[in-house]
């Protein structure tokens, strides 16, 4: 069976930037995304898990591949140079395409 794609962006960073993320989102056109709290180890050392400003979420969004680059690209332009922020796009199947398009 072969089923549609989409792209699945997905975001680690710093607890701290969950409001600002959520509004750039918005703005940029983003169909819906899931949040949720992470922890780990990388290049910034280890980061708990919690929603204290010391942790660290874990955001994804399903969307068209254009939009996915284009939230990518501003995450790096706004972002990168000052917070702990890693993003990564993957293409995933979707059984219900019209829910990723805006």
């Amino acid at each position: 069976m072969s089923m549609p794609t989409r792209t699945l962006l997905t975001l680690i960073c710093e607890t701290a930037l969950e409001a600002r993320l959520i509004k750039d989102l918005e703005q940029l056109g983003a169909p819906g995304w899931t949040l949720s709290d992470a922890r780990g180890s990388g290049s910034r050392g280890v980061r708990s898990a919690g929603w204290d400003n010391d942790g660290n979420i874990r955001l994804e969004i399903i969307c068209a591949r254009e939009l996915a680059e284009r939230i990518a690209r501003h995450l790096q332009e706004r972002y990168y140079a000052n917070y702990a922020m890693v993003c990564y796009l993957s293409e995933v199947e979707v059984l219900r395409p019209e829910k990723f398009s805006r």
